[in-house]
C-alpha cells in the first residue's frame, strides 16, 4: 500500500536521538471535539498522548470531555469567534466583534463551564476576532482569573491573541503547523513531517488536526514508530509559557 511504503521511508528517514538528549516534543491538538461521536471516542482512543479541543455547547461535548479526561488525555475549551468568511457559521457559544464588553465577557464565562475538565483554551476558526485587540484584551481579562492557559490557532498571521495573553501573563503558546487542511493521507503525513522536523530544530511544536477519519487513521499508525524515531508526544500544557513558535503561520489562509 502506497501510504505504508511512504510512512515506512519517512520514518525511516528520521534522525536518531541519543538516548541521553532530550527528544524532540510533540504537542498534538485535535479540534472541534464535540459533534461527531465516533470519530470523538476514536481520537480518544489515541495511542498517544494528545490534547483535545472541545467544541461548548455542542451536542456531545460533556460526554466526550469527561470520557477524554477519564483516558488521560488533556481537555481544552475550542471556543468559537468569528471570522473572515462570512459564509462560515459561527456556532452556540461564539465571540463577535458587535458585542459589547459584558456580552462577551458572560460568553466567555458560559463557554468555560460548557466543558468539564478544561486545562486551557484555544480558538475555533477567528481569524477576523484574533485580530481586535480590544477583544482579545477582554478574552483575556477572564483568562487571568483563572488558571487556564491559551493556545492561539493562527488562523490569521495578523493575530493579537498571543501578544495580548503575554501582556496580561496569561500562560500561553501558538501554534506550528496545520495537519489536515488536505484530508488526503499523503498530504497528512507531509504535514505531519513537518512538524516533526520544526520540533527537531527547535526543541518542540504544536500541531493542530482534526477528528477526520484520515488523520486519526495517519495518527494510529504513527504513534509507537514516531516513538522509536526518538519523538516524544506530550500533552499541549507542557509547551506553556516561553515556549510558544513565533513561525506557526504555516497555511492560515484557509482556516477561518
Amino acid at each position: 500500500m502506497k501510504f505504508c511504503f511512504t510512512l515506512f521511508i519517512a520514518i525511516a528517514s528520521m534522525a536518531w536521538v541519543p538516548a541521553h538528549a532530550q527528544k524532540p516534543r510533540l504537542a498534538i491538538i485535535i479540534d472541534d471535539i464535540g459533534y461527531h461521536l465516533e470519530n470523538g471516542y476514536r481520537s480518544i482512543q489515541l495511542p498517544v498522548p494528545v490534547t483535545l479541543a472541545v467544541i461548548p455547547h455542542s451536542p456531545n461535548a460533556r460526554e466526550l470531555a469527561t470520557a477524554g479526561h477519564e483516558a488521560g488525555k488533556e481537555i481544552m475549551l475550542h471556543l468559537p469567534m468569528a471570522s473572515h468568511d462570512e459564509d462560515a457559521p459561527l456556532d452556540e457559544g461564539g465571540l463577535t466583534p458587535a458585542m459589547a464588553e459584558e456580552e462577551f465577557k458572560n460568553t466567555v464565562r458560559l463557554g468555560l463551564a460548557a466543558v468539564p475538565h478544561i486545562r486551557g483554551v484555544n480558538n475555533h476558526m477567528g481569524s477576523a476576532l484574533t485580530e481586535q485587540p480590544q477583544a482579545m484584551q477582554w478574552l483575556m481579562d477572564e483568562l487571568r482569573e483563572t488558571s487556564f492557559f491559551f493556545i492561539d490557532s493562527r488562523t490569521s498571521p495578523l493575530s493579537q491573541a498571543q501578544v495580548l495573553a503575554q501582556q496580561n501573563h496569561v500562560p500561553s503558546a501558538s501554534r506550528d503547523i496545520f495537519l489536515d487542511n488536505s484530508r488526503q493521507q499523503i498530504d497528512i503525513l507531509t504535514q505531519l513531517e513537518k512538524a516533526i522536523n520544526h520540533a527537531k530544530r527547535h526543541g518542540h511544536a504544536i500541531a493542530i488536526g482534526h477528528p477526520y477519519p484520515e488523520t486519526l487513521e495517519v495518527l494510529e499508525r504513527l504513534g509507537p514508530p514516531l516513538r522509536m524515531a526518538g519523538i516524544e508526544f506530550v500533552l499541549a500544557s507542557t509547551l506553556i509559557s516561553g515556549t510558544a513558535s513565533q513561525n506557526g503561520l504555516e497555511q492560515v489562509a484557509s482556516h477561518p
